[in-house]
């Protein structure tokens, strides 16, 4: 199988550092071009799963602007320019729980969206995790920091109350290594 090829890029949209809109032209493995293919820019991005010293995973009770409700939330954030996701998701989890962790496992980098682009998320399991330092957080959103156990959080996976795609996938990769 052969790549597409990306024969030229024009941005119709730079709204900020989290969103630019660009028009590609492609051409396919056939030779058919499309001329006027949409793509999009969003910085990368980590999740983390973490697990506590006892065995709690360190989760969020939150809301989101584009999901009705509440849902469960892993720690999350995006990558600084220049930041490799590993130093990301250290930062992330103790400015977002107040905690570290000495064991951690990278569970993989994937594309959010296979012909569009938004960026890539990547996947961590933080193990041993022990409070270090008060909440730092600059989240918009309002959250509740939850200590919850293997048994609960496959409780809530199962009931679906992981309501974003990338919360629900890291949930369910790192409880392999669990």
């Amino acid at each position: 199988m052969q790549p597409w090829k990306t024969l030229s890029r024009q941005t119709i949209l730079n709204y900020s550092k989290f969103l630019t809109v660009e028009q590609h032209a492609v051409e396919l493995p056939t030779g058919q071009v499309i001329p006027d293919w949409p793509w999009v820019v969003t910085p990368d991005y980590i999740n983390v799963v973490a697990v506590t010293e006892d065995g709690r995973f360190l989760l969020f009770r939150q809301t989101k602007y584009s999901v009705p409700g509440t849902t469960l939330a892993t720690v999350g954030g995006y990558l600084e320019p220049g930041e490799e996701p590993l130093t990301t998701a250290q930062r992330e989890l103790r400015e977002e729980t107040g905690y570290a962790a000495p064991d951690w496992l990278a569970l993989g980098s994937y594309a959010v969206d296979g012909n569009r682009g938004a960026g890539t998320a990547h996947f961590f399991l933080a193990r041993r995790a022990y409070p270090v330092a008060a909440i730092n957080a600059d989240d918009l959103e309002e959250q509740t920091l939850l200590l919850l156990t293997r048994a609960e959080v496959e409780t809530a996976l199962a009931a679906g109350e992981f309501k974003v795609l990338a919360w629900t996938a890291v949930v369910s990769l790192a409880l392999r290594y669990v």
